[in-house]
């Protein structure tokens, strides 16, 4: 925590202190499980398990490429794994605009409460 941060809880109230240690900032794996709660959780439960879906079929479609033995199979795999791949990874990429957004959010809610606290001195 910086200097500024101290001095912000110090001129807090206890109940000001307590919501605002809700919205301190997160770990990265605390960010990326709070994308599976809420309201649109659903959305992101259903975008990773395609993409696990997505990545298990390009795995295999992978193994029968190396396992071909004409060049013209060997390509047909290939290219049905490179896309398979790729199509996974846009969709696991698809989630962090999602983890910025609650970021921000999370911040936003914490400026709204130093507002009302200064609001609350005048």
């Amino acid at each position: 925590m910086s200097k500024l941060d101290d001095l912000i809880n110090e001129a807090l109230s206890v109940q000001d202190q307590e919501i605002l240690a809700g919205t301190e900032e997160q770990g990265w794996f605390a960010l990326g499980t709070d994308v599976f709660k809420g309201k649109l959780g659903w959305i992101s439960w259903v975008l990773m398990i395609t993409q696990t879906c997505l990545f298990v079929l390009g795995v295999w479609l992978a193994w029968q490429m190396f396992s071909a033995t004409e060049v013209i199979s060997a390509l047909q795999w290939g290219f049905s794994a490179t896309v398979t791949l790729l199509m996974g990874g846009m969709l696991k990429m698809s989630l962090m605009p999602q983890l910025q957004a609650n970021r921000v959010l999370r911040e936003l809610k914490r400026v709204e409460l130093l507002i009302l606290h200064s609001k609350k001195d005048d």
